[in-house]
């Protein structure tokens, strides 16, 4: 078991490292980058042997399962995203503002990196890599606190990003993962003069414990209770593949549909649209008006009545999802305000002005138009990689890509003048 003494000079030694990134250019960090993404194409068993032990430990029915578990294609996806965040360009010096006062002084505000990161993490092994990856392009030095579920997964990725470093004679405390323990969450959430933000990933049990506990200031990434609302005039085939890619492409994820909600006047089209999820199993949790509708069409053993209002705010992480049947368009704006955990919202709709007062209306971080919630990613929005999706509303809101964290400094430079 690790002292506190030894975390605080785990933290130093992290600390250090991060001013040592400074005085790297962009072509430095490119160039670390793009030798562990060939590492991870030359270590694909190595990972995966890696990842079987963690995989062993795991119920399959256990909705982190799919997010714990790496394939070939899933290291290839890794790789993928490493190089896409070579290919950026770095927010490092990036001239956000540019005045000269009125007394002659030019003022200048410019991007710069935090210096060091945390990130608290659960069942993902992907974000070892997905972190190190932005921190290190944006300059920062990462502090990694991963769960024991993928604690040999973590473990085989720290390695390589350590070889990379250490291939560019870099100090291996660019990327430090912690213990998989309670212990080393508490002292990173007190590693205050250390670590200069803490982000949680995960579920929102482990991010409500965050906020609550932490020390350090924290970005909140948030649970996603995700809806798809069909308006009276959704065009229906859209609308089935919409419904069916936001919910079973990949169940396990922050952006999955968890509430489907329909206008009572497309009531007839209802079992039209959900219909493709018989085929991948979905059990349908329906009020009372959606049942009456889907009684003796959909097989009977995925329908079930909601009993428990509870499932309102559940975000299901699994092949299940509500079901609510609303009369209006405010009536499904007002559902999910009460419900949504402001991640990512669509409306199915053919009438302009409903989406305009959806995306006005509708209190979430990414508001999509005619689109499955699915996208939520920072690769598909062009960011490379994303160390998170923050649904608060101080700071970085959405998919956080490199610009999302770095911070600022204000540069003034003069000829002598004098305040009066």
């Amino acid at each position: 078991m690790i002292k506190e003494t030894e975390y605080k000079e785990i933290f130093s030694q992290v600390r250090e490292a991060s001013r040592r990134l400074l005085a790297l250019n962009d072509e430095d960090r490119n160039q670390v980058l793009m030798a562990l993404a060939e590492m991870i194409d030359g270590n694909h068993e190595t990972l995966l042997a890696a990842n079987a032990m963690d995989l062993n430990k795991m119920n399959k029915s256990d909705p982190l399962y799919d997010r714990l578990q790496l394939t070939h294609d899933r290291l290839n996806g890794i790789a993928s995203d490493i190089r896409n965040v070579v290919s950026l360009p770095s927010p490092v010096g990036e001239e956000v503002e540019h005045r000269i006062l009125p007394n002659g002084i030019d003022l200048r505000k410019v991007r710069v990196p935090f210096g060091v990161i945390g990130v608290i993490y659960e069942a993902r092994p992907n974000v070892t890599f997905d972190v190190f990856s932005l921190c290190f392009k944006s300059g920062n030095a990462c502090v990694l606190k991963g769960g024991r579920d993928a604690d040999h997964s973590n473990r085989a990725a720290i390695e390589l990003i350590h070889k990379a470093l250490e291939k560019y004679k870099l100090h291996e405390c660019s990327a430090v993962l912690l213990p998989s323990t309670h212990e080393a969450t508490a002292a990173l959430l007190s590693a205050t003069g250390y670590v200069d933000v803490c982000i949680p990933r995960g579920g929102r049990k482990l991010i409500d414990f965050v906020r609550d506990n932490a020390r350090v200031p924290v970005i909140e990434t948030g649970a996603g209770v995700v809806h798809v609302y069909i308006d009276a005039s959704a065009d229906i085939e859209m609308a089935r593949g919409i419904v069916e890619n936001a919910k079973t492409r990949r169940v396990s994820v922050c952006n999955a549909l968890d509430t489907l909600l329909i206008h009572s006047s497309r009531m007839a089209d209802l079992y039209g649209i959900v219909a493709p999820l018989e085929d991948k199993n979905v059990q349908i949790y329906a009020d009372s008006r959606a049942f009456t509708v889907l009684k003796g069409c959909y097989p009977e053993a995925l329908l079930h009545t909601v009993d428990n209002k509870d499932l309102w705010d559940k975000e299901w992480m699994s092949y299940s999802m509500g079901l609510a049947i609303v009369d209006s368009l405010d009536e499904a704006i007002a559902h999910i305000a009460e419900h949504g955990s402001g991640h990512s919202e669509s409306i199915v709709t053919e009438d302009m002005s409903a989406a305009e007062k959806f995306r006005r209306m509708v209190d979430a971080s990414c508001v999509y138009v005619n689109l499955p919630t699915s996208f939520t990613d920072g690769a598909q929005f062009g960011l490379g990689a994303e160390i998170g999706i923050s649904t608060q509303k101080l700071g970085p809101r959405g998919p956080m890509g490199l610009r999302e964290i770095t911070t600022t400094r204000y540069f003034l430079t003069g000829q002598g003048q004098l305040r009066p």
